[in-house]
């Protein structure tokens, strides 16, 4: 008895789902952003292997899926190096703020000793 084809390609890909869903979800925080990055490296490789999947294909609905596919992906490439440039600018150290340093200053200028001459 033979399987066919198209049982095997279900059960990879049920697979595949039911793997990447627990690899995803047991990620912790911190590595959230590296994660990301290595997405967007893996959808960049996609949109090559789109490029080739619809400039080889001989027939309009094969061209049609591979430009969808090019476009698609490099939505998702795009959308991910935003993210991640967000992700990124949250652990940033922020500058203090211009009131905070303003009273500094105010405070520093007005523990000086006046020189002589100027008003007070």
């Amino acid at each position: 008895m033979e399987i066919s084809h198209t049982i095997i390609n279900l059960i990879i890909f049920v697979l595949a789902i039911y793997v990447g869903y627990h690899v995803v979800w047991t990620v912790t925080p911190a590595l959230h952003t590296p994660l990301m990055a290595v997405t967007n490296a893996v959808s960049a490789i996609i949109i090559v292997g789109a490029m080739l999947a619809a400039g080889l294909t001989e027939g309009l609905a094969g061209r049609v899926a591979g430009t969808l596919a090019v476009a698609l992906a490099a939505v998702n490439v795009f959308g991910g190096f935003l993210v991640t440039q967000r992700m990124l600018e949250m652990f940033k150290k922020k500058a203090p703020k211009a009131r905070a340093g303003a009273a500094v200053q105010a405070s520093a200028d007005a523990a000086k000793p006046a020189k002589a001459g100027e008003a007070a």
